[in-house]
């Protein structure tokens, strides 16, 4: 009689895991580009929230906040809302209360 071993080969084995390791290889670094433009995106809308907020700052006092700390202590934004997810503060301008994001210099 003939016994029916079932399982995978050693090179069965070896040829999935190269195929793992080739499929990681390729998609491992599209991940970081993602990342980068997520958290582009993610300062855009923090910017378009942020000029709202000086904005209906401005219909309420008259005047534009000195600073985003200033709207800030007034309740109009939180304390997290003056840095994007990567890190960079936002620009703020008190004469006509636009607000940015630096741009790298490359």
């Amino acid at each position: 009689m003939l016994k029916s071993n079932k399982g995978f080969t050693l090179i069965e084995m070896l040829i999935v895991l190269t195929i793992i390791s080739v499929l990681i290889i390729l998609i491992v670094p599209n991940l970081s580009t993602r990342s980068e433009s997520v958290h582009d995106t993610g300062c855009e809308a923090l910017v378009s929230v942020v000029e709202s907020q000086v904005a209906l700052y401005h219909l309420e006092n008259g005047d534009y906040p000195e600073t985003l700390a200033a709207l800030a202590a007034d309740d109009y934004i939180t304390e997290d809302q003056t840095t994007c997810s990567n890190g960079q503060d936002l620009n703020y301008t008190n004469t006509d209360g636009s607000v940015s994001v630096p741009t790298a210099i490359e």
